[in-house]
Protein backbone atom coordinates (compact mmCIF):
# COMPACT_ATOMS: atom_id res chain seq x y z
CA UNK A 1 0.00 0.00 0.00
CA UNK A 2 2.65 2.35 1.38
CA UNK A 3 4.69 1.62 -2.02
CA UNK A 4 2.39 2.25 -4.36
CA UNK A 5 0.81 5.83 -2.69
CA UNK A 6 4.44 6.85 -2.99
CA UNK A 7 4.82 6.27 -6.74
CA UNK A 8 1.69 7.88 -6.92
CA UNK A 9 2.70 10.73 -4.76
CA UNK A 10 5.66 11.21 -7.16
CA UNK A 11 4.21 12.55 -10.24
CA UNK A 12 2.48 14.97 -7.82
CA UNK A 13 -1.09 12.81 -6.87
CA UNK A 14 -1.53 13.74 -2.46
CA UNK A 15 -2.84 10.48 -1.19
CA UNK A 16 -4.26 9.16 2.17
CA UNK A 17 -4.32 4.97 2.58
CA UNK A 18 -7.40 3.86 4.31
CA UNK A 19 -5.62 1.02 7.03
CA UNK A 20 -7.26 -1.61 8.98
CA UNK A 21 -3.95 -3.31 10.08
CA UNK A 22 -1.68 -0.94 11.48
CA UNK A 23 1.64 -2.96 12.14
CA UNK A 24 1.07 -3.79 8.57
CA UNK A 25 1.23 0.30 7.68
CA UNK A 26 3.74 0.76 9.58
CA UNK A 27 6.05 -1.24 8.00
CA UNK A 28 5.64 0.14 4.48
CA UNK A 29 4.34 3.77 5.21
CA UNK A 30 2.31 5.83 3.22
CA UNK A 31 2.81 9.23 2.50
CA UNK A 32 -0.50 9.35 4.71
CA UNK A 33 -2.96 6.73 6.40
CA UNK A 34 -6.11 6.71 8.35
CA UNK A 35 -6.73 3.64 10.75
CA UNK A 36 -9.61 2.56 11.05
CA UNK A 37 -10.51 -0.41 13.54
CA UNK A 38 -13.10 -2.06 11.06
CA UNK A 39 -13.25 -5.65 9.93
CA UNK A 40 -11.53 -6.41 7.03
CA UNK A 41 -13.12 -5.54 3.61
CA UNK A 42 -14.88 -2.50 5.25
CA UNK A 43 -12.34 0.01 5.42
CA UNK A 44 -15.24 2.70 4.46
CA UNK A 45 -17.46 1.64 7.41
CA UNK A 46 -20.85 -0.54 7.39
CA UNK A 47 -22.51 -1.55 4.00
CA UNK A 48 -25.41 0.93 3.34
CA UNK A 49 -24.04 3.10 6.18
CA UNK A 50 -24.10 6.31 4.07
CA UNK A 51 -23.31 9.08 6.84
CA UNK A 52 -20.36 6.54 8.63
CA UNK A 53 -18.89 6.18 4.75
CA UNK A 54 -18.97 9.36 4.16
CA UNK A 55 -17.37 10.48 7.61
CA UNK A 56 -14.41 8.17 6.63
CA UNK A 57 -14.51 9.84 3.39
CA UNK A 58 -14.34 13.37 4.84
CA UNK A 59 -11.29 12.43 8.02
CA UNK A 60 -9.28 10.91 4.72
CA UNK A 61 -9.64 14.20 2.40
CA UNK A 62 -8.97 16.64 5.41
CA UNK A 63 -5.83 14.75 6.38
CA UNK A 64 -4.16 16.03 3.17
CA UNK A 65 -4.60 19.05 4.47
CA UNK A 66 -3.68 18.80 7.55
CA UNK A 67 -0.83 15.86 7.64
CA UNK A 68 1.78 17.34 10.04
CA UNK A 69 4.70 15.16 8.04
CA UNK A 70 5.02 12.33 5.35
CA UNK A 71 4.51 8.77 7.14
CA UNK A 72 2.04 9.72 9.53
CA UNK A 73 -0.77 7.58 10.24
CA UNK A 74 -3.79 8.96 11.88
CA UNK A 75 -6.30 7.42 14.11
CA UNK A 76 -10.03 7.87 12.93
CA UNK A 77 -11.32 7.51 16.16
CA UNK A 78 -14.35 5.71 14.82
CA UNK A 79 -16.08 2.98 16.13
CA UNK A 80 -18.29 -0.11 14.44
CA UNK A 81 -21.66 -0.02 14.34
CA UNK A 82 -21.85 1.90 17.47
CA UNK A 83 -22.03 5.86 16.53
CA UNK A 84 -24.65 8.15 14.65
CA UNK A 85 -22.56 9.61 12.33
CA UNK A 86 -23.63 13.13 10.98
CA UNK A 87 -23.12 14.22 7.66
CA UNK A 88 -19.98 15.73 7.15
CA UNK A 89 -19.43 19.85 6.80
CA UNK A 90 -18.17 19.65 3.07
CA UNK A 91 -18.23 23.42 3.47
CA UNK A 92 -15.39 23.37 5.39
CA UNK A 93 -13.35 21.84 3.19
CA UNK A 94 -13.39 25.03 0.96
CA UNK A 95 -11.71 26.99 4.04
CA UNK A 96 -9.11 24.49 3.84
CA UNK A 97 -6.70 26.36 1.23
CA UNK A 98 -4.77 24.92 -1.76
CA UNK A 99 -2.83 21.71 -1.34
CA UNK A 100 0.36 22.34 -1.87
CA UNK A 101 3.12 19.56 -3.33
CA UNK A 102 4.44 18.08 0.37
CA UNK A 103 7.47 15.94 0.88
CA UNK A 104 6.81 12.30 1.39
Amino acid sequence: MGLVARAIESVGISTVCLSIVREVTEKTPPPRALYLRFPFGHALGEPGNIEQQLTVLSLAFRLIFEAERPGVIRNAGLHWKREMYPPPDWEAFGQLGPVTKRAG
